[in-house]
């Protein structure tokens, strides 16, 4: 039998929890707004402001026609479900809205927000890896297993989750349109952060084709490999050596290499 955060994907999740639903013996309450705290689990950072001022005048002429969910925590609620009609309650001045109270775990509460937001395809890339990470975290999963449960291939869940290397202005490159999704995967290759970031201005500067930044990201690991490899004791280890042979000695973690002229090579061994 599969464990259970295997078995659920996102699908059974958005069917399990179709959490604007109001369920038979639920009982709608206003809730005062000043109690209530926006969903710590949230991945969207950014709320499409033309569209929640458009939802705000429906709310002024109409009224708030679909209760949020609400999970009460220890001082107040926190949002589960419905933050655009909080914040356009909000903006016109009310000062309740009405609202469903459930008893969702934290990690429940996390699923939700990941479920609902991926479902609408419109988060940015860092919140989507933001997320992921959420979700991971609380329910101990797997990069295999998340993406399962979300119904995405591996190599996009890990991907995705790479971007979250990337420094933060790099990230702000990505979020503004200045690098694309492509750059920004072949530089979260990288570990070096100055390097990457010299690397993101290239890319501005020079209008770098993604398959360039590959070449260059690819170049850099190899370097930096070659890099790891010389081991800082041996920098002693070759400069005795030499100084007995009377020859260029070159050691790494594999071999000795002495540099030398055929007729000298006897000479040496």
């Amino acid at each position: 039998m599969k464990d259970e955060k295997n078995a659920r994907t996102l699908t059974d999740l958005l069917q399990e929890h179709h959490v604007d639903d109001v369920l038979e013996g639920e009982v709608i309450d206003e809730i005062q707004l000043a109690q209530i705290k926006p969903n710590p689990f949230q991945p969207r950072r950014i709320f499409d402001e033309e569209k929640i001022n458009e939802l705000a005048q429906s709310i002024k002429e109409h009224g708030v026609f679909q209760p949020i969910i609400l999970k009460k925590v220890r001082q107040g609620y926190i949002i589960v479900s419905g933050e655009r009609r909080f914040r356009a309650a909000s903006k016109v001045g009310l000062q309740t809205i009405p609202s469903i109270i459930r008893q969702y775990e934290e990690s429940k509460v996390a699923e939700i927000a990941l479920a609902e937001n991926l479902q609408r395809e419109n988060l940015t890339p860092i919140e989507e890896a933001e997320a992921y990470k959420v979700v991971m975290n609380n329910l101990k999963l797997t990069q295999a297993e998340l993406a399962i449960k979300i119904g995405k291939s591996r190599s996009h869940v890990t991907n995705t989750l790479g971007l979250l290397n990337l420094p933060e202005q790099v990230q702000q490159m990505l979020l503004t349109n200045k690098i694309s999704m492509g750059h920004a995967r072949a530089l979260s290759k990288l570990e070096d952060i100055q390097q990457i970031i010299k690397l993101a201005n290239q890319i501005v500067e020079k209008q770098l084709s993604v398959r360039q930044i590959e070449e260059l990201t690819k170049t850099e690991i190899k370097t930096n490999k070659i890099k790891r490899t010389v081991d800082p004791k041996y920098k002693t280890q070759e400069k005795q050596l030499s100084e007995i042979l009377g020859q260029k000695i070159k050691i790494d973690d594999k071999k000795i290499v002495i540099y030398c002229k055929e007729e000298k090579l006897q000479e040496t061994i």
